[in-house]
């Protein structure tokens, strides 16, 4: 079993900036993807952004030149810098990881965080 805890949600104001992390643990052979994805309210949950384990990384077009993700592939963390910050950032950010389990069972699986809100007042 995999649990990844997030840290670093909050109350911002607009413009200003924070900095989300996540930290893997449990059964983990090796991580592939990791990434952040978010839910504002009413809407559906949303690709903020994935970085493979070889650190190519993937933006959704609204947080492109603002957010930076980067990971620790010896620690199993990812993070997420946020700067200029939005109103429409608002909403709870979930970290998510595809693990393999076992080197000797060629098979992956998805695991998500709890989640961690993110506030950002105009």
């Amino acid at each position: 079993q995999v649990r990844l805890v997030e840290s670093g949600g909050g109350l911002v104001q607009a413009g200003g900036s924070l900095r989300l992390s996540c930290a893997a643990s449990g059964t983990i052979f090796v991580s592939n993807t990791m990434g952040w994805y978010r839910q504002a309210p009413g809407k559906q949950r949303e690709l903020v952004a994935t970085i493979s384990s070889g650190g190519g990384t993937n933006y959704a077009d609204s947080v492109k030149a603002r957010f930076t993700i980067s990971r620790d592939n010896a620690r199993n963390t990812v993070h997420l810098q946020m700067n200029s910050l939005k109103p429409e950032d608002t909403g709870v950010y979930y970290c998510y990881c595809n693990v393999r389990p076992s080197g000797a069972i060629p098979k992956a699986y998805d695991y998500w965080g709890q989640g961690t809100q993110v506030t950002v007042s105009s």
